[in-house]
C-alpha cells in the first residue's frame, strides 16, 4: 500500500477513503510542495482525529467541533424567531440525545430544523452528529452541523418516562416522576460563560423505591420556595443526568414541577444498622433521637460564620454521634424524634468511636407520626431487617426535613478544623494576673493550640496532652492572656 493508504488504514474516523484522498491533495497543494504524501495524509488524520469524541461524556464547551454518536431520546417543538436585519424567521428545535455515558442537547437550525419537524429523525434513531458545543441554559447543547442516521450503531439507553425513581436511568427525557418532597435548598446564582447570570436551586424527593435529587435551573428555581417539605409533587418534562455517580432530574424551560393534592405516595427508606457502618463510607441511617446538643456558631477562614449541632441517634443495633453542619443545624430536634439521616459520612470520632458528618449532600428527614423504616440486613445478620419496633417498613407522606447545608461539602473534620477562637475580649483576660479555673468543652481544634467550646464559651488551650476532634474533654489550669495553661486535662 501507499502513504496514504497506510495512514487511512490506521484512521478511525468517520471519512471515506476517497474523501481522505481528496482532503490529502488539497493539503499538499495547499502547502507548496511543503509537505510530501505521508506528511499531508498525518496532518489530515490529526485534524479528523483531533475532535472526534469517543462518548459524549467526552463533549466539552469550548471544543471548536465534535463528531460523536448519540440516541435521540425526544424531540421538542419548533420554533420560529426574528433575525436582525433579516426579513425571513429563524427557527430552531431541540433534541435531546445521549450514549451510556452522559446526555446532552441537539439544536438543528433553519432547514435541517424543519426536516427534523417533519420526521426525519425520529425518537430512537442513533445518529452521528457533527457540531459545535457550548455551554447552553440548560446545560451543555450542540448547534449541529451534520447529522445522519446510523442504522449500525446500537446505544443501550432508553427513551420514556421514570414512573417510579427506581425506573430512572441515565440519558431519559421527557420523564415524569411523582414523589415525597424530602428537603429544599435556597436559590442560588452563578455567572455564565456568555456573562449571564444563572440561577439553580435543588429538592430531594422520594417514594417507596427510593430517593433522588432534582435540579431547577432559572426560572423554574422560585419553586423551591413554594413547595415545603412533605408535599407530595410531580417532576414534568424533566431529564435525567449524572453527577458523582448519582442520577440526578434536571428542570428546565420546558419542564416543570407541580404540587399534588391526592397523590397517596409512601416514602420507605432503607437504613444500615448502626453496628454495621464502617470508617470512610457513605450510608444511610436511622434511629431515635436519643440525645441533642446546643448548636455553636465557629469562624471559617474566608471570614464567614458556620454552624454545627451534634445529636445522638439509636436503632435496636447501637447508637452513633450525628454532627448536624449548616442550615441542618437550625432543625428543632428533640428526644425520641424518628429521623432518618441520608449520605453521610463515618468517620473517626470521639475514644475511637465511630461519628457520622451530615454536610453537604446528605439529607436527614424526620419521620412523623412513628412512621417506621427499613433497616437493610448486613451480611452476618440478613434477618434483621425493620424498625426497631418490628414493624412493617413504611413510611407515610406527612414527612417534614431540612435543606443540604451550603457549606461547599465539608466533612465534620473540615468544619471543625477551620474553626477559629473567639476574640481575647470573648475568651478571657485580656493580660494581667493568671486566674484559677477549670473548663469543659468539646475539642474543636487539635495540634498545638488545642481549641475547645462549650457551646458558649470558645478557649484556646496550651496542653501537651493528647486528645481528638470531638472529644469532651475538662481542664484546670491557669488561663492568662485569653489562654489556659492546663496542669490537669481529664
Amino acid at each position: 500500500m501507499g502513504a496514504i493508504e497506510d495512514v487511512y488504514a490506521d484512521l478511525d474516523a468517520d471519512v471515506s477513503e476517497e474523501d481522505f484522498r481528496e482532503a490529502v491533495e488539497e493539503k499538499v497543494e495547499q502547502m507548496g510542495g511543503l509537505a510530501d504524501e505521508e506528511t499531508a495524509a498525518m496532518l489530515i488524520a490529526h485534524e479528523l482525529t483531533e475532535n472526534e469524541a469517543q462518548t459524549v461524556a467526552d463533549v466539552q464547551a469550548g471544543m471548536e467541533e465534535v463528531r460523536f454518536l448519540a440516541k435521540v431520546l425526544s424531540i421538542g417543538e419548533l420554533r420560529t424567531f426574528e433575525r436582525d436585519g433579516d426579513d425571513e424567521d429563524g427557527r430552531v428545535i431541540n433534541v435531546e440525545a445521549a450514549d451510556e455515558t452522559d446526555s446532552l442537547r441537539l439544536t438543528f437550525w433553519d432547514g435541517e430544523a424543519v426536516a427534523v419537524d417533519e420526521g426525519e429523525v425520529e425518537v430512537g434513531d442513533v445518529l452521528r452528529v457533527k457540531g459545535r458545543p457550548q455551554e447552553g441554559y440548560n446545560g451543555l447543547e450542540v448547534s449541529v452541523d451534520q447529522a445522519e442516521q446510523d442504522l449500525d450503531a446500537t446505544i443501550d439507553v432508553e427513551p420514556g418516562d421514570g414512573e417510579t425513581i427506581d425506573a430512572l436511568t441515565m440519558g431519559q427525557s421527557n420523564v415524569t416522576v411523582e414523589g415525597v418532597v424530602l428537603d429544599t435548598e435556597p436559590v442560588r446564582t452563578f455567572d455564565r460563560d456568555d456573562g449571564s447570570e444563572g440561577r439553580v436551586a435543588n429538592l430531594s424527593i422520594g417514594d417507596e423505591t427510593g430517593r433522588v435529587r432534582v435540579t431547577l435551573w432559572d426560572e423554574r428555581a422560585d419553586r423551591v420556595t413554594e413547595i415545603d417539605a412533605g408535599a407530595t409533587v410531580e417532576v414534568v418534562d424533566g431529564y435525567v443526568r449524572e453527577r458523582e455517580g448519582d442520577l440526578e432530574v434536571h428542570v428546565g424551560e420546558e419542564g416543570a414541577i407541580d404540587e399534588l393534592d391526592d397523590a397517596d405516595i409512601e416514602y420507605a427508606p432503607e437504613t444500615t444498622p448502626i453496628d454495621a457502618v464502617e470508617l470512610e463510607e457513605t450510608v444511610d441511617i436511622g434511629g431515635v433521637v436519643r440525645s441533642t446538643d446546643p448548636t455553636r456558631t465557629f469562624d471559617r477562614d474566608d471570614g464567614s460564620e458556620g454552624q454545627v449541632k451534634n445529636i445522638r441517634i439509636q436503632d435496636d443495633t447501637g447508637d452513633i454521634r450525628v454532627a448536624l453542619w449548616g442550615e441542618k443545624a437550625d432543625r428543632d430536634l428533640a428526644p425520641g424524634d424518628e429521623v432518618v439521616c441520608a449520605d453521610v459520612d463515618i468517620q473517626d470520632g470521639w475514644q475511637d468511636d465511630l461519628e457520622a458528618s451530615a454536610g453537604w449532600g446528605s439529607t436527614v428527614v424526620v419521620l412523623e407520626d412513628g412512621a417506621s423504616m427499613a433497616t437493610t440486613p448486613d451480611a452476618d445478620d440478613a434477618g434483621t431487617a425493620g424498625d426497631s419496633n418490628g414493624q412493617d417498613a413504611s413510611a407515610s407522606t406527612g414527612l417534614s426535613a431540612f435543606a443540604d447545608d451550603g457549606a461547599g461539602g465539608k466533612t465534620a473534620d473540615d468544619e471543625a478544623g477551620e474553626r477559629k477562637p473567639a476574640d481575647e475580649d470573648a475568651t478571657g483576660d485580656a493580660g494581667g494576673d493568671a486566674e484559677a479555673v477549670e473548663f469543659t468543652g468539646t475539642v474543636v481544634q487539635t495540634g498545638d493550640p488545642v481549641i475547645l467550646d462549650d457551646g458558649e464559651e470558645t478557649v484556646t488551650v496550651d496542653t501537651g496532652e493528647s486528645v481528638r476532634l470531638g472529644e469532651e474533654v475538662t481542664i484546670r489550669g491557669q488561663r492568662r492572656d485569653g489562654e489556659i495553661d492546663a496542669e490537669e486535662l481529664f
